[in-house]
């Protein structure tokens, strides 16, 4: 008899267990299905500002997907990144300004060496916090700050599940690794090599779509920082004959937004669109060599300045079913905003032993909130680094930064002083200083700026590493250094077409 009912009890809670297994499966399968834990794809482009986006009233071309999307969604009006390539990539990384993260200066990881990485053991990591919430994580396109053939897992390190990647041009290795769009040299869990007759961004485009496929069924986070439509200007598969320079750049930028038509059909085929949350925006304004027009106005690249054709970019978020289509706003988000608001969508925690400047705007997305958390925002950095003492070392102990709020916008000097202040709502164009005004109004604005500003650190922190001891390549630091002096003399406002 007792035999029977402990045979009868052990059944019981077996039943039980597999009722229990199978309720907790489903209900890891709704979390994964339901916007509790939204895909993410985000979309950076290299070099281009709002004036070669017809949706941001470019003159000069047409980029219909680029258009549905901003259509579709919610168009941001000031949205800032950092001037130049490497202060902005890492600052959405880490959701850190660059004096906290150190890589205020630009600093071309495989080119110049000298042991210098984005150390993913001192830094916060975008990436990571989104795996440890679940995500299944891939990158694919530029990265530019560890040398992989020092560091051939550094995205794996960084929290990255896969990886296709442009090598960057590699110091000693030019010849092959500068190629990032005809025949392009990309690394992956296999190595790096020469992709024969490809095209980069088919190559980065068709890694993602098979990264969808291999994982629908599981929250994704997919990064995908193009090389286009950064130079050398090219051909590309859809217009392969062109000669002319600024018809390559309209080229360029006219299949980055094929590539977007290309991921977004991926999605809806996959049947995960609705849940899939896509940001595209670009790391900084356009190479200054190119003009475009917008609403009739020439207007110059504004890459590395701190005006606003440098620093406001396109920004557009696009969510079916959560955010309103055809929504614009003027809500102030900056790129050290983009980690916090990632892990706010996952329900990701973010380490504590970090200190971070973002803010997540995900109220704004979903429309609880009419504005951001924010009340002003920051934009710093650019120009190459220096080597001192074999470590690399930013050319300023304070560098020089903008600082907007809605309306109103300040240039802080190397000396911490407040040089300019512009009036945005009447001077887009950046051309009237106010710093001399007897305006009561610009009395009070200026000194809330400066309390603004008397809260940084007084010193720039510099990139936190520990150096390799196997570099391939180093720059000499001469070299390197009168580059960075002859660059540190140079305005932060961008030359006037006029």
């Amino acid at each position: 008899m007792i035999k029977k009912c402990l045979i009868g009890f052990f059944i019981l809670i077996t039943i039980f267990s597999s009722c229990y297994n199978k309720n907790d499966n489903k209900n890891s399968t709704f979390n994964i299905k339901t916007k509790n834990q939204p895909n993410i794809l985000f979309i950076l482009l290299d070099d281009l500002g709002k004036e070669w986006v017809s949706g941001y009233d470019a003159d000069d071309i047409e980029t219909p997907n680029i258009d549905s999307l901003l259509n579709g969604g919610m168009q941001f009006i000031n949205a800032w990144s950092m001037p130049q390539c490497t202060p902005s990539r890492v600052t959405l990384m880490t959701g850190q300004y660059p004096f906290r993260h150190g890589w205020v200066n630009h600093y071309d990881v495989p080119r110049w060496g000298h042991g210098v990485n984005f150390d993913s053991d001192k830094n916060p990591s975008l990436a990571k916090i989104l795996k440890q919430a679940g995500y299944k994580t891939c990158v694919a396109g530029k990265w530019q700050i560890n040398d992989f053939r020092l560091q051939p897992e550094s995205m794996i390190d960084h929290g990255f599940d896969d990886y296709c990647m442009w090598t960057g041009g590699e110091g000693g290795n030019l010849n092959k690794s500068e190629k990032r769009y005809w025949d392009p040299y990309i690394h992956t869990k296999d190595g790096s090599k020469t992709y024969l007759g490809e095209f980069g961004e088919d190559v980065f485009s068709d890694f993602i779509v098979d990264f969808m496929n291999k994982n629908k069924q599981n929250p994704m986070f997919i990064y995908y920082p193009m090389c286009l439509p950064h130079g050398p200007l090219t051909t590309t598969p859809s217009e392969p004959y062109l000669r002319d320079k600024i018809d390559k750049h309209k080229a360029m930028v006219r299949y980055t937004d094929d590539i977007l038509k290309k991921l977004v059909f991926a999605l809806e085929k996959l049947k995960i669109r609705d849940n899939t949350i896509i940001f595209w925006t670009t790391d900084n304004g356009t190479a200054g060599n190119i003009v475009g027009h917008v609403n009739g106005k020439k207007i110059r690249g504004g890459k590395t300045f701190l005006t606003e054709n440098g620093v406001n970019e396109p920004f557009i978020v696009n969510w079916p079913g959560t955010i309103k289509p055809g929504v614009k706003t003027d809500a102030l988000i900056d790129f050290s905003d983009i980690l916090p608001t990632f892990a706010d969508l996952a329900g990701a925690e973010l380490p504590k032993k970090y200190k971070y400047d973002g803010k997540s705007f995900k109220d704004l997305l979903i429309g609880k909130k009419n504005s951001s958390r924010k009340d002003w925002i920051l934009s710093m950095g650019s120009h190459p680094a220096k080597i001192k003492d074999g470590k690399v070392n930013n050319v300023h102990p304070f560098r020089d930064r903008a600082l907007r709020d809605k309306r109103y916008k300040v240039f802080v000097d190397t000396l911490k002083k407040i040089s300019h202040i512009y009036d945005l709502k009447n001077d887009r164009e950046e051309r009237n200083n106010l710093i001399h005004s007897k305006s009561e109004e610009i009395k009070k604005v200026l000194y809330k700026f400066k309390r603004i500003i008397d809260s940084f650190p007084p010193i720039d922190i510099q990139p936190k590493y520990n150096k390799l001891n196997n570099s391939k390549y180093d720059i000499l630091p001469k070299q390197l250094n009168n580059k960075a002096e002859k660059r540190r003399k140079v305005s932060n406002h961008s030359p006037s077409l006029n």
